[in-house]
């Protein structure tokens, strides 16, 4: 089966067109005032809408309430909720009901003892992300352009569907997934050319470099 991937952080309709293009599987939109990558809801809405239907649209937020969820939700009409905060497996479960979404819950991860909490959420979300730990005052929870230890991840029941992330660009994909036989892959930082500038080429590039390892 083919690695899904995902392309995270777009906010133009350039950027995202070159995603589709390339034969993303997923797009994300950021909606987190403190990210270089976050957008409006009025952008993510329009840009929603043009990936619709030729992409799984999937909506980043970290830690927000039920009022700005709800009315960000109904704008934006996303296919899949990324949970990238403290969001426990009670919330995470909560949302899934309150939406009818797909949720996808990231877990961060340094050491092996991190893995412990996927199974509080297994059987929960629908996927678990597995994004490098930030960096000791790293103002973001994910899109911090590090890499975890991949090798970590070889105590995983084989089963389990799960995306993964930090760190990851077109020059070191196809490693991550000789170590790693992720179903799906996730990458933002590791395609820009700056801080929330998505580069059309290194999409271009990272999608090729997924499709051939």
């Amino acid at each position: 089966m083919a690695v899904e991937i995902k392309i995270c952080g777009l906010s133009t309709e350039a950027t995202l067109d070159a995603a589709l293009d390339a034969g993303a599987d997923h797009v994300g939109f950021v909606a987190f005032s403190r990210s270089p990558r976050h957008v409006t809801v009025e952008r993510a809405a329009a840009l929603a809408a043009r990936a619709r239907g030729r992409a799984g649209v999937v909506l980043l937020t970290v830690d927000m309430d039920d009022a700005e969820l709800d009315a960000l939700t109904a704008a934006v009409k996303p296919d899949t909720l990324q949970l990238h905060g403290r969001e426990t497996p009670e919330r995470a479960a909560e949302l899934k009901r309150r939406h009818g979404l797909a949720v996808w819950k990231a877990v961060p991860v340094s050491d092996a003892e991190d893995l412990d909490a996927v199974g509080l959420y297994e059987g929960v979300v629908d996927r678990v992300l597995f994004d490098a730990r930030p960096p000791r005052g790293a103002a973001l929870p994910g899109g911090n352009g590090v890499a975890f230890d991949w090798r970590l991840l070889d105590r995983l029941d084989p089963k389990l569907r799960f995306v993964l992330s930090g760190g990851l660009a077109p020059e070191n994909v196809a490693e991550a997934l000789s170590v790693v036989h992720a179903p799906a892959v996730d990458v933002s930082s590791g395609v820009e050319s700056a801080p929330g500038v998505k580069d059309p080429e290194r999409i271009r590039a990272f999608v090729a470099a997924v499709r051939g390892a």
